[in-house]
């Protein structure tokens, strides 16, 4: 189903007709309200005559999560603090969180767009969605949280954690979408089987999964295990929140809401912007937002984009999945190794769970990676030979993916600390000597 098929079904040209308009306004907007943005583009020797269209993004100043930090924490708002009805923020663990203001007309934008991707995942309003997302500061409970109420559909704001009562919720009330990142999707799927209860005894059929990378994999894993259909949902707080792009029934890619969140591709090196179909950092600004208006926000996140028609009918562009970020890329003796290529391999495997650990390090002046993964039931033996033969084969794998050797850990089943939010995957203990 199509939510909004104006929007979602427009003319390339059409939307780069609106787009256009909207980026003018917006310059013109930022410029005069927002310090910030006006000395960056004096520098630049900008005006926002000179921006007259969609065209004319790449003559405008980058954003990065450390100019919100040093405006902390509303030095970037671009409204007064009288219009403001709600604010989020990051977590903060690297210094100061980034905070994000909203208008009344920003929270409505919000849940219009979210609403487009519950309806993308065949989510109507006979639907009851389980979100277990964190509410709070986090954006993800609560941006999911009012674009099922847009949708009119029925939302049991259950919240992360507390995994014995999500199960029991979800048998006794019924919902038929859950909302989660993916790990703990995984999590769940667990402590529902052991709860003996029968399968067929809950309703879930969709499953909207985000907030942390995840694979093609990882969603044939979830899909088998909880009998949904999964589908990705992405976004970011500085952006929006989860919302800003979503996978439709042909799971090819997720469409970028783009009347409202302009993307491009640049090379994290160059800055250069790059044509559709090449990898690169994903770039995203924010066509209509009235509280943090944001030029060029680098998310860091590793993407391609594609305008290749969808079957599904929306015109919107697609992004890949995320592949890694920029800013998380592990170097290891000298190869770049991102942690979605392992997690990969080890769900290509049969014998493995997907849970796994990867510790890095440096000893004698030589990176060393350790890759701890769970072997599942039925396959974790007490004859060494057989784990020597498990260890071998996922080290050759590895091998031939990555382009380096690991050091293999095979650890029983349930063995490895599972997450309720964002599962962490890996330990660098090279930044923390």
């Amino acid at each position: 189903m199509i939510w909004n098929k104006t929007k979602e079904c427009m003319s390339r040209e059409d939307m780069r007709q609106l787009q256009s308009e909207r980026l003018r306004k917006l310059v013109e907007r930022v410029y005069h309200s927002t310090p910030f943005y006006r000395q960056k583009m004096q520098e630049m020797d900008i005006t926002p005559d000179d921006i007259k269209s969609i065209d004319d993004i790449v003559k405008l100043p980058f954003t990065t999560k450390q100019d919100l930090r040093d405006n902390y924490p509303y030095g970037l708002f671009a409204v007064p603090m009288s219009q403001i009805v709600r604010l989020h923020a990051s977590s903060g663990t690297t210094g100061s969180p980034t905070v994000v203001g909203y208008t009344r007309r920003d929270l409505s934008v919000w849940s219009e767009s979210t609403a487009r991707c519950l309806s993308a995942y065949g989510g109507t309003s006979d639907d009851i969605f389980s979100v277990a997302y964190g509410y709070g500061l986090f954006t993800g409970g609560l941006g999911l949280h009012y674009g099922v109420e847009y949708l009119g559909a029925t939302v049991i704001p259950m919240s992360s954690g507390n995994t014995a009562k999500q199960i029991q919720l979800m048998h006794d009330f019924g919902p038929t979408a859950l909302a989660c990142t993916p790990s703990y999707a995984l999590y769940l799927a667990e402590a529902m089987a052991k709860t003996g209860i029968p399968r067929e005894e809950f309703k879930l059929r969709i499953g909207i999964f985000g907030a942390e990378p995840w694979t093609e994999n990882m969603r044939k894993e979830i899909e088998a295990k909880m009998g949904v259909d999964a589908y990705n949902i992405y976004g970011l707080s500085e952006v929006m929140g989860p919302g800003v792009s979503h996978e439709c029934e042909c799971k090819d890619g997720s469409h970028i809401i783009e009347d409202h969140f302009y993307p491009e591709i640049i090379s994290p090196d160059t800055f250069e912007q790059l044509p559709y179909g090449e990898q690169g950092e994903l770039v995203f600004t924010t066509l209509t937002k009235e509280g943090l208006p944001l030029l060029r926000y680098r998310t860091k996140d590793l993407c391609t984009i594609t305008d290749e028609p969808c079957k599904c009918g929306r015109t919107n562009v697609r992004m890949s999945r995320i592949v890694g970020r920029s800013d998380d890329m592990l170097i290891i003796r000298g190869v770049n190794v991102f942690p979605s290529q392992i997690e990969s391999v080890i769900l290509e495997l049969e014998e493995f769970e997907p849970h796994y650990l990867l510790i890095v390090d440096r000893i004698n002046n030589l990176d060393t990676l350790e890759v701890h993964v769970e072997v599942r039931d039925g396959y974790y033996s007490d004859e060494i030979s057989k784990m020597l033969e498990l260890k071998k084969k996922l080290g050759h794998r590895l091998q031939s993916v990555l382009g380096i050797s690991g050091d293999i850990k095979l650890v029983e089943p349930y063995s490895i600390k599972r997450s309720e939010g964002k599962a962490q995957r890996v330990i660098d203990k090279r930044t923390l000597n």
